[in-house]
């Protein structure tokens, strides 16, 4: 079922001993991680409401592994600034939370069948950061990202979430960072850039097919065909949303937050699925 209604009342009565519920955000550009827009804002007020973890799992879109899905086991890990062209300001943000080893250790038993392993070398690229410092400014919640495997089809991503899933009655968010729809070689620069066509058909219709459960179209290439390939010439920022969509079920409901086309050609749809 999907809705539309203040994120605060949504969490009124969400105890924190019920099940976590699911994140996914359109990320955007690095610079919603010191400016302030509608998208930092509503992340900030998601994070008002969200119940508190014990822990988050973050599959991030700028975290490309190619044969296995790498976990990162680091008892620190560090900040990435894994971009250029930007403000020294950008470059100075931090994010210092600790890690969570021994549970990323068992993500990668859980995610054995999917050629997973231990990695100490990444920490939190801008695809966490940056939206993790506004739903837990703090840095007080142990936190640790799952990498993406490009050499495996759609449908694959949907079951890494499948198998995620039970980590939801443990405590641990699970966040996907993203763009539903990002093209980077359509963007026109400027405030007011009005959304090309292909963004607007793409994100609508995977908004129609995430609040039917049609995740059989959604992994399907053949099926979205030419407008997957526009509004995902690689499909890097695509395959987060995909993870949450799997390690949803139909005992959730469906919360849409920012729904708006960024630069004519970046979806910065986010959802929220919460057990009923």
């Amino acid at each position: 079922m999907s809705t539309q209604h203040n994120l605060a009342a949504l969490y009124e009565q969400l105890k924190p001993s019920q099940r976590m519920p699911l994140v996914f955000l359109g990320h955007g550009s690095p610079m919603n991680a010191i400016e302030d827009t509608a998208y930092s804002r509503a992340w900030s007020e998601l994070g008002s409401t969200l119940p508190r973890p014990q822990a988050i799992l973050v599959v991030s879109a700028h975290w490309m592994t190619k044969g296995t899905t790498l976990v990162d086991v680091s008892a620190m890990p560090r900040t990435i600034h894994d971009f250029c062209g930007f403000p020294e300001a950008l470059f100075n943000q931090q994010y210092p939370a600790s890690g969570a080893p021994e549970l990323a250790r068992e993500v990668v038993s859980l995610l054995a069948s999917h050629h997973a392993a231990e990695d100490d070398t990444w920490g939190l690229d801008h695809g966490a950061w940056t939206v993790l410092k506004y739903l837990y400014p703090d840095a007080d919640v142990p936190v640790f990202q799952v990498s993406i495997d490009m050499t495996r089809g759609l449908w694959h991503q949907l079951e890494i979430g499948q198998t995620l899933s039970a980590l939801r009655d443990r405590g641990v968010l699970i966040l996907g960072s993203g763009n539903v729809v990002h093209n980077l070689g359509a963007v026109q620069w400027g405030k007011g850039a009005k959304p090309h066509d292909f963004a607007l058909e793409f994100d609508s219709l995977f908004a129609d097919k995430l609040a039917d459960r049609d995740f059989v179209t959604l992994a399907d290439r053949k099926e979205l065909g030419t407008l997957l390939r526009i509004a995902h010439p690689s499909v890097d920022h695509y395959l987060p949303a995909l993870t949450i969509a799997g390690a949803s079920n139909e005992g959730d409901d469906l919360t849409f937050m920012t729904d708006a086309i960024d630069l004519a050609s970046i979806s910065m749809r986010s959802f929220v699925f919460h057990a009923r």
